[in-house]
């Protein structure tokens, strides 16, 4: 069988895991009261600080991304406030949901699934609002769903204009450490993401960065609880309140490893090589696109994640080429979440632990399927591909 051998996992999260995390991970369990794993969790905050682009302040929890939204509202709001929900596919709506769960008054605007925030919009709908009824804005940087990427920035533009007390409240799950993001300049307030992608940990681990006007406004949430408030885990008495209990051991170690690899890399430089394996691989389906159905779910370059590829052809093709890539050649290519005809649609995961020969091997096992089940593709994908890895296009 072709496939034997090290299979190779291109879903959008979890990512590929080092070698090196994995190894730092190999260990027996620490002491949690005193000793090297103390001292390495405080070493954590400013490197995570670090990759957020932020001096304000970080906290951590066990638990995934769906976690960290949770912490992040029940942080800022109160029963009966006003969020509003910018919807670009699947995530900001589950963030949506969750804010709903808690007793928050949700009001979303949807941009579809294949747009980004139409900002035009989003001012209008600020203009609307004089007495500043929405508590907070949420937004998805990159929705793993669609593959979008949101001009957060932007938005931030948006809110300042209209002179809007609205916090802004950015998820970064799937795109931090992988697509450029800066939250102090760009003015974000709370920004949540997690372990299992761009920080190539396993999943496990969420994260919330907030500033202190987030940090004000937790002074009268009354949807917070002892475990998820961040407080105590930002400003610790003792070294149980970073996680409100045991910590995550081997999680930590984990992250101290992946945190070392981005520093040694360079957060631009980290930025520079997502942005190149993309545009590698949006020359291949530019090239198979010119015969078949086979296309790209967001057109403009522009607002492309560098982290996750979203991709329609006809169906049932996309499950098609999923089962043989996986089955034959060892690639597992993502499934397309929400979208309909589902099995029309799948995703290819470029980020965190990724490099030239990973995303080319994914392609030319991509071409092999459309070849070996005949579906209909334009020529030359390998080529342009390689001449972007190489820098002569």
């Amino acid at each position: 069988m072709l496939s034997n051998g090290r299979h190779y996992l291109a879903i959008p999260g979890p990512s590929v895991m080092p070698d090196r995390v994995l190894s730092a991970m190999h260990r027996a369990a620490p002491n949690i009261y005193t000793g090297q794993l103390i001292e390495m969790t405080q070493g954590l905050i400013p490197d995570l600080k670090a990759v957020a682009r932020t001096a304000h302040h970080a906290a951590i929890y066990i638990g995934n991304g769906h976690a960290a939204w949770e912490a992040a509202l029940a942080n800022i709001l109160s029963r009966g406030d006003l969020v509003l929900v910018l919807a670009t596919g699947r995530f900001c709506l589950g963030w949506g949901t969750m804010a709903q769960g808690l007793g928050v008054q949700v009001e979303v605007m949807d941009f579809g699934w294949q747009d980004d925030i139409d900002l035009a919009r989003v001012a209008e709908r600020l203009a609307a609002d004089p007495d500043g009824r929405i508590r907070a804005v949420l937004a998805v940087h990159v929705d793993t769903s669609t593959s979008v990427r949101n001009d957060i920035a932007g938005l931030r533009a948006v809110l300042d204009g209209a002179g809007h007390p609205a916090l802004l409240a950015v998820d970064c799950i799937a795109s931090l450490g992988c697509d450029a993001f800066e939250m102090d300049a760009w003015g974000v307030d709370v920004m949540v993401t997690a372990s299992q992608k761009g920080l190539m940990t396993p999943p496990g681990l969420g994260f919330v960065f907030f500033n202190d006007k987030a940090d004000a406004a937790r002074g009268r949430a009354d949807c917070v609880t002892g475990y998820w408030d961040w407080r105590p885990r930002v400003a610790p008495e003792g070294y149980y309140q970073y996680f409100d209990g045991t910590a995550p051991t081997h999680h930590l170690y984990g992250l101290r490893a992946a945190l070392d690899m981005i520093g040694e890399e360079g957060i631009e430089a980290v930025w520079a090589r997502h942005a190149t394996l993309a545009r590698a691989i949006w020359a291949a389906f530019d090239a198979w696109g010119q015969e078949g159905a086979l296309r790209l779910n967001i057109a403009d370059p522009a607002k492309r994640s560098h982290a996750v590829t979203a991709a329609v052809m006809a169906s049932p093709d996309g499950d098609r080429l999923r089962a043989w890539c996986e089955g034959v050649a060892g690639v597992t290519l993502g499934i397309g979440l929400g979208r309909d005809p589902a099995d029309a649609y799948f995703r290819i995961g470029h980020m965190g632990h990724v490099n030239a020969h990973m995303v080319l091997g994914v392609l030319a096992v991509m071409e092999a399927g459309m070849t070996a089940l005949a579906i209909p593709h334009g020529r030359g994908a390998l080529d342009a591909a390689a001449d972007v890895v190489a820098g002569v296009r």
